[in-house]
């Protein structure tokens, strides 16, 4: 007896969430329906979380914060700053230079430092803070004449139309400097160059 009264029981269950018997609300009206609806709606209108990777991309890498056209070694180049960014004790310059005329630029080592043994890199880039009096010079490692800096090296010639991407890294100035001045050498000095 007791089997049957489970049976039926679970049967009538069943049935009442299908909506086939008298007077219950089942899955086939429309009350049902409507939560599910309004869910899928509130799923619609906010937006999908973006993925980690995309999120944590630094977008200041794109983004022209200082541009200038020059003329070196007989190139018309344009040069861009595409960031300054403290991280921590650190603080790293990005830019690019682009040879927008129609001869080689012959870099040679106009932006390295020939006493270190860097000619062929940016080490002789530097930020200049004038209202602190300091200048900041790349990070190094290592002792002359195996000295390495955290910076780009660079082929000594530029080919019409190429972009040449390049970074260096300095100690970073105290967090009340908010602009500083890049001296890139042969390319000029950009004056109040953003740090982020």
């Amino acid at each position: 007896m007791r089997r049957g009264i489970a049976v039926g029981a679970v049967l009538a269950a069943l049935l009442t969430g299908c909506g086939m018997l008298p007077g219950q609300a089942g899955g086939g009206g429309g009350e049902e329906r409507q939560p599910a609806k309004a869910v899928e709606s509130e799923a619609a209108e906010s937006p999908a979380p973006e993925p980690a990777e995309q999120s944590s991309a630094p977008a200041e890498q794109e983004k022209v914060i200082a541009t200038r056209a020059v003329k070196a070694g007989g190139a018309d180049l344009k040069v861009e700053i595409t960031g300054l960014k403290r991280q921590g004790r650190l603080s790293t310059l990005t830019l690019n230079v682009t040879n927008t005329g129609d001869t080689k630029w012959g870099m040679g080592s106009d932006m390295g430092d020939t006493p270190a043994n860097l000619g062929l890199t940016v080490a002789g880039v530097t930020l200049v803070d004038p209202v602190n009096g300091k200048r900041y010079t790349t990070a190094r490692t290592g002792t002359y004449p195996k000295t390495k800096c955290l910076c780009s090296e660079y082929d000594p010639t530029t080919e019409p139309g190429e972009v040449v991407p390049l970074h260096a890294t300095f100690a970073a100035p105290p967090p009340d400097v908010t602009k500083i001045n890049v001296d890139l050498m042969a390319l000029g000095v950009f004056t109040d160059v953003p740090i982020s």
